[in-house]
């Protein structure tokens, strides 16, 4: 919908000139992405059941470290692995009823394209729905209890995300927490804090996630929970149980399901004997799903502000490569940050269309231990927005002058 929108400035004109945010089956559209989902479910499972793994469906509960009852049998095992995830939390005073207030896995129930929608949370959940909402024809208000949305983020990216939602149209309420959420009508009703009220057709709730961790006998079990019910896990993925591992969501342990595989990966390599690198959670790689992407990996541009890490910093804008001038894409950068003297690859942030896809060179150089100078005499295709990321490394490698010949 982002690329229709753009398409008259590309020389490209809609049939009939219509608004494209008109062309949006909305039921239909839920019904893809719901079954892309079990579609990926189905296939997960029909590979677990491939290698001969028995699958009991149901809720299991742990009776003792190694023993857990699900469906009236009992299963005993050496080795425990806890991966329950996480559900969508909600306010005190606003309680999701799948019609009108809605949880992130609710909305997708709707009837129709909601047409005035509240998102409450300017996290990456908000910011991504708040996103899509928007470009696919709602009006969306945005709600965030901080300065600036993803506040969680890299600043300039962040500011770059802000601006966008509000020239297309979004309404951003800073510094403006919610407290109540309630139906009116046909509609809802958002109390803030200062008193204001925000009304809409549907109000969306992204205010954090709840783990799935109460009622299957962690604690009778020895498994030790923080203060907010997430398993306390070491970098191997370790409770305080021996014999018992978690992995995923209900650890709390960056929600990405990146993180949440290798952490599964990494227990079982541990209870079988292998060696293992600990989590590192220093190399794993995020992308956030708004339009334009961010995607980021390694040392962050506030530790290098905090004086924490020192740094060269490049940032280049996404406008000046010439594969985003020929796409219509203005919106965006590339940040490289490199260490001082030795030129290796300490982070990196992109804001750009499929930036999911441009952070994997940062990712391995900063793996792999590559310095600036060896991603800079690396070939990139011309024209490409990769070539965005060889250029910022071009731009941010140290000469010695002494070494020329």
């Amino acid at each position: 919908m982002t690329s229709l929108a753009r398409s008259a400035s590309l020389g490209i004109e809609l049939a009939d000139g219509a608004n494209p945010s008109l062309g949006v089956d909305a039921p239909a559209l839920y019904t893809r992405i719901k079954a892309l989902a079990a579609a990926q479910s189905n296939d997960i499972a029909e590979h677990v059941a491939g290698e001969g793994i028995r699958i009991i469906q149901a809720r299991g509960r742990l009776t003792g470290p190694h023993t857990i009852e699900a469906a009236g049998l009992t299963v005993e095992a050496d080795v425990v692995l806890i991966a329950t995830g996480a559900s969508p939390r909600a306010l005190p005073d606003g309680v999701p009823d799948g019609e009108r207030i809605l949880t992130c896995r609710q909305i997708y129930d709707l009837p129709e394209l909601p047409e005035e929608l509240i998102v409450v949370g300017s996290g990456v959940t908000g910011a991504e729905f708040a996103s899509a909402f928007q470009a696919l024809g709602s009006q969306v208000t945005l709600v965030s209890s901080r300065d600036r949305v993803l506040p969680h983020e890299d600043k300039d990216a962040a500011m770059v995300i802000e601006g966008v939602f509000r020239r297309r149209g979004m309404n951003v309420l800073g510094k403006s927490r919610a407290e109540a959420v309630h139906r009116k009508g046909d509609g809802v009703v958002v109390t803030l804090a200062d008193g204001r009220q925000v009304t809409g057709s549907h109000c969306l709730l992204t205010v954090g996630m709840a783990p799935a961790t109460a009622g299957i006998g962690l604690a009778e079990a020895g498994v030790s929970l923080d203060s907010r019910g997430f398993i306390e896990v070491d970098r191997v993925s370790r409770t305080a149980v021996p014999g018992v591992y978690a992995a995923g969501d209900c650890t709390g342990v960056l929600m990405l399901a990146s993180v949440a595989a290798m952490q599964g990966r990494i227990a079982m390599w541990h209870a079988l004997g292998e060696a293992v690198h600990p989590l590192r959670l220093s190399h794993v790689a995020s992308t956030i799903f708004t339009d334009p992407e961010i995607a980021s990996v390694g040392l962050s541009q506030a530790a290098v502000d905090r004086g924490e890490v020192p740094a060269r910093v490049v940032k280049l804008p996404l406008a000046t490569n010439p594969r985003a001038k020929m796409a219509g894409f203005r919106d965006g950068f590339v940040k490289l940050l490199a260490r001082p003297g030795t030129g290796l690859v300490l982070g990196g942030v992109i804001v750009a269309p499929r930036a999911s896809d441009l952070i994997l060179p940062l990712s391995i150089a900063i793996e792999q231990n590559l310095s600036v100078d060896q991603i800079a005499q690396t070939f990139s295709v011309y024209p490409s927005l990769s070539g965005s990321v060889t250029e910022a490394a071009r731009v941010v490698m140290e000469f010695a002058p002494d070494a020329i010949l």
